[in-house]
């Protein structure tokens, strides 16, 4: 209960304050059905569409020499995407128009950069949240970009380490 002055003090507070009127109701938007990713970018002409399944090491269509170099990223990095601050829409269209440049300019050894994706609030400070170094994996994986992509390799850390993907992309053939 109010004390006297303190009644006071509220009555002198509200002294020319008028109800409003009834505010329209907004109503939250419905979240949008969640849809499969696919791109408009298909793969050039000139690639195979391959049966193989693309997962992270594998190197089934690559001569020893050239995987042993590229393993030992011998052959450098010609081109970089980071990833950080980009929404996943955002970077599935980056990734795939990234690697067909890549494939068009020509480019073998490219660097892809995910983050690690560290999770503040778990009590576990090396669990991984990483919606994009999860997700983009399976992009690579996908009908459009698997024929494009030799292989592909967590980098030492000197190029990202678990927060980066070291890929070779096919050749391209005139």
């Amino acid at each position: 209960m109010l004390e006297k002055d303190d009644e006071k003090v509220w009555k002198e507070a509200l002294e020319g304050v008028q109800k409003l009127s009834q505010p329209d109701i907004v109503q939250s938007p419905k979240k949008k059905a969640l849809k499969t990713r696919q791109t408009q970018k298909t793969l050039p002409a000139d690639v195979q569409h391959f049966d193989r399944k693309l997962e992270l090491g594998t190197s089934s269509d690559i001569d020893k020499q050239t995987l042993r170099r590229f393993k030992k990223e011998e052959m450098g990095v010609e081109a970089t995407l980071d990833l950080h601050g980009m929404t996943l829409d955002l970077a599935f269209e980056a990734v795939c128009g990234f690697i067909l440049n890549a494939y068009h300019q020509g480019k073998r050894a490219i660097l892809i950069i995910t983050g690690k994706g560290l999770n503040p609030d778990s009590a576990d400070i090396f669990e991984t949240k990483g919606v994009l170094h999860k997700s983009v994996p399976l992009w690579l994986e996908s009908e459009n970009l698997r024929g494009l992509i030799l292989t592909y390799i967590h980098p030492s850390s000197k190029l990202g380490g678990e927060g980066a993907l070291y890929l070779l992309i096919r050749k391209k053939r005139s």
